[in-house]
């Protein structure tokens, strides 16, 4: 695959006006498919999920998830948009290996959700509204495992196999309209847009929202217009980004790409393009197909989606507050710095620090242990942070700190003995012995046997060298096996020192 060449991205902006626009694909966490009661399950072997529905065998009928309609009203809802009072699904026609109908069933000029609009933050802080065209739903297609090329993709592939395990898998498709002017922040808003309809989604409760395990997709379009040009220039659609980090990086390079095209005067070509993970490049798809090449039609097989309006303003009574708002209204609680929220939410530890500290810990305590030790545990072990240990239990570990039972070390070897399962934080430290000694008597004993072995050490604090007590309080600590608290220990070495 020849290089693209590239234009430097400052100096695209200054020529080129970029326009986006996103369809993110989320697959609904129902347990059974869109139109059949095949399980909606990830990683089974392959085509064990799967119905005559499922793969299209002739006198299948589909059959609508009611739950599917529901997650969907309150996804449109979360959006902001209007809820058709009828909505009906149409047949997407295309052929594909990973579509056994040759067919999608998905909706079209009648989607379910239409007309909202998303505000997102920046990094800098600043907030931004997407508006939304619309939210439908329709069925997923099967999963293509291509052999023989480089990393899995089908460009110099020797062979596909199919796994229609996730065909008919519920999805909602939100798309945007055209979004203008984000100017040099466009890959930036492209990242912090999918990052909005992730915790929308989450929070709802409807998906998973695994962007690695395809829960969650992103269509990146982009098109460049030159500066004072009014008309739209031709777009390309970067297929199935799955990380956010990736959509930022696939807008840049689309930008720059497109750029370098257009101002040697040359043409874009309307088509998809494969985003490529381990170099960050994009590369051509197909040509793509607009809504004429589909042949859409109302689907004879299923009746119209009514919801009634009482059905739809209970939903909207269920809406959890939104993920921004949320974020916000936490931040401002729990006195953090930007920084230090973003540490938080960047490791996906709202709700468990939220819960920590409503098991009584303080707020500071709290994003110390998740974002440090607890993510680096689950880092190691390869595990989800929410896995390793309960907010109660780290919340009881950092009273013990509160409380001067414990030493940040000391607290280090309770959380093992937690994790290892021997209990509550206050029976490791009884089991183990872990308590900080708190009997100065014990402490003067020790710190009078590390001055007596010291003399020279003795001398020099005696002399003024305070930084010296150092080394009789490192040898204190040793002795107390680290069960002693430093800053106590330190005021007894100099207590004693002068006292000598």
């Amino acid at each position: 695959m020849a290089a693209d060449k590239l234009m430097d991205y400052d100096a695209a902006l200054e020529l080129f006006e970029p326009v986006l626009g996103f369809e993110v694909h989320v697959e609904l966490g129902t347990k059974t498919k869109m139109f059949s009661h095949a399980p909606n399950v990830f990683g089974s072997e392959p085509n064990t999920n799967v119905t005559p529905v499922c793969l299209g065998l002739p006198g299948s009928l589909p059959v609508v998830n009611e739950q599917a309609v529901r997650y969907s009203i309150s996804l449109g809802l979360a959006l902001g948009c209007q809820i058709a009072a009828s909505s009906r699904f149409a047949r997407k026609n295309y052929f594909y290996p990973d579509n056994p109908k040759n067919y999608q069933i998905s909706q079209y000029d009648e989607p379910i959700a239409f007309e909202g609009s998303v505000e997102i933050e920046l990094p800098d802080g600043s907030l931004r509204t997407i508006p939304i065209e619309r939210a439908h739903m329709e069925e997923d297609a099967g999963k293509l495992t291509h052999l023989g090329g480089s990393g899995g993709r089908i460009q110099g592939a020797s062979s596909s196999l199919v796994d229609y395990n996730r065909a008919g898998v519920p999805l909602v498709e939100i798309v945007t309209h055209p979004i203008f002017g984000t100017e040099a922040l466009a890959p930036e808003v492209g990242r912090a847009y999918v990052g909005a309809i992730r915790d929308i989604v989450l929070s709802l409760g409807i998906s998973e929202a695994k962007m690695e395990r395809g829960n969650l997709r992103c269509d990146a379009n982009v098109s460049l217009r030159p500066r004072g040009q009014e008309k739209l220039g031709t777009r390309t659609e970067t297929k199935n980004v799955n990380s956010l980090r990736s959509v930022e990086r696939a807008v840049r390079y689309e930008i720059q790409r497109q750029a370098a095209i257009l101002a040697e005067g040359g043409t874009i070509t309307q088509e998809t393009r494969h985003w490529h993970e381990d170099t960050g490049v994009t590369s051509s798809g197909r040509p793509k197909s607009d809504a004429d090449d589909y042949r859409y039609f109302p689907e004879p097989d299923l009746l119209p989606v009514v919801p009634s309006a009482e059905l739809v303003e209970q939903l909207r009574s269920e809406l959890p507050e939104q993920p921004l708002a949320r974020r916000r209204r936490l931040k401002a609680d729990w006195g953090f710095t930007d920084l230090e929220f973003q540490d938080v939410a960047n490791g996906g530890l709202v709700d468990v620090v939220e819960a920590t500290i409503a098991a009584g810990s303080s707020p500071a305590a709290a994003r110390k242990w998740w974002t440090g030790e607890i993510s680096r545990r689950a880092n190691a072990d390869g595990v989800e942070v929410t896995e390793v240990i309960q907010p109660e239990r780290v919340a009881e570990i950092a009273a013990l700190v509160e409380a001067g039972t414990l030493t940040d070390k000391l607290a280090r070897q309770v959380l093992e003995g937690v994790i290892a399962g021997e209990g509550t934080a206050q029976e490791v430290v009884d089991a183990r012995g872990l308590a900080v000694v708190s009997d100065d008597g014990a402490l003067i004993a020790a710190v009078d046997e590390a001055l007596a072995a010291q003399p020279d050490v003795l001398a020099k604090i005696r002399d003024g060298k305070v930084q010296a007590a150092g080394a009789i309080i490192g040898s204190v600590m040793k002795a107390m096996r680290g069960q002693a608290d430093a800053a106590r220990v330190r005021e007894l070495v100099l207590e004693r020192a002068a006292a000598e």
